[in-house]
């Protein structure tokens, strides 16, 4: 089945990011295999938005903030489970930037995220407190963008947060299974599968869109 993108439709591209590529301080695996293709389809959508991990130093999901703690823990927050994470996308630093390889001047919103200092943010609709909002939903309904097509880094978490998110929002969905790539820990991609088929989210191949 062809796509056509058209201006009631908006391409969400998470967190491509130096510090989730090859080489950064929470590397998903073949994570810049993505970035060639996420190039290609922002040039078949008119509306182009950014999320951005925007960490301050010695953020609650940082391993290094819990003594005792090792990354990929899993400790009990006020808000719920919380994995915790190697130090990365630190506010300012150079794996807090933008893929250098990406290619998309006519994105029009950047939504940052996990800036808080006491609460995470896998979602670029609402953070894990599943109360305080980014704005971007009401963003995209003012715009008049009913339609989106999220990818990115990494597929079981802040794709599929801000994909399951989309949802609870109105929004038809659809996660663009190649041009995204996973952490896969514990069983954590099946699982989030399963949460976002289960949501109405599509599973759809960037073939689809080009």
């Amino acid at each position: 089945m062809s796509i056509l993108p058209t201006v009631k439709d908006a391409l969400i591209l998470v967190d491509l990011q130096t510090d989730f590529l090859p080489g950064g301080h929470l590397a998903v695996a073949d994570g810049d295999a993505v970035i060639p293709l996420c190039n290609r389809l922002a040039r078949r959508f008119d509306n182009v938005v950014l999320t951005q991990d925007w960490h301050p130093a010695g953020h609650i999901s940082f391993a290094s903030t819990h003594p005792g703690q090792t990354p990929f823990d899993v400790i009990t927050l006020p808000y719920g489970p919380q994995v915790l994470w190697p130090d990365h996308c630190v506010q300012g630093t150079p794996g807090a930037g933008f893929s250098p390889d990406l290619d998309m001047p006519h994105a029009q919103l950047i939504i940052r995220k996990g800036y808080h200092q006491a609460v995470d943010s896998y979602s670029g609709f609402q953070e894990a407190d599943r109360a305080t909002r980014t704005g971007l939903a009401g963003y995209l309904k003012e715009r008049g963008i009913d339609r989106l097509f999220i990818c990115g880094l990494a597929t079981d978490f802040c794709v599929a947060w801000t994909a399951l998110d989309a949802r609870a929002a109105g929004f038809e969905t659809s996660v663009i299974d190649d041009a995204s790539r996973a952490i896969d820990a514990n069983g954590s991609l099946s699982r989030a599968w399963a949460d976002m088929t289960a949501a109405g989210v599509h599973r759809i191949t960037s073939g689809e869109l080009l």
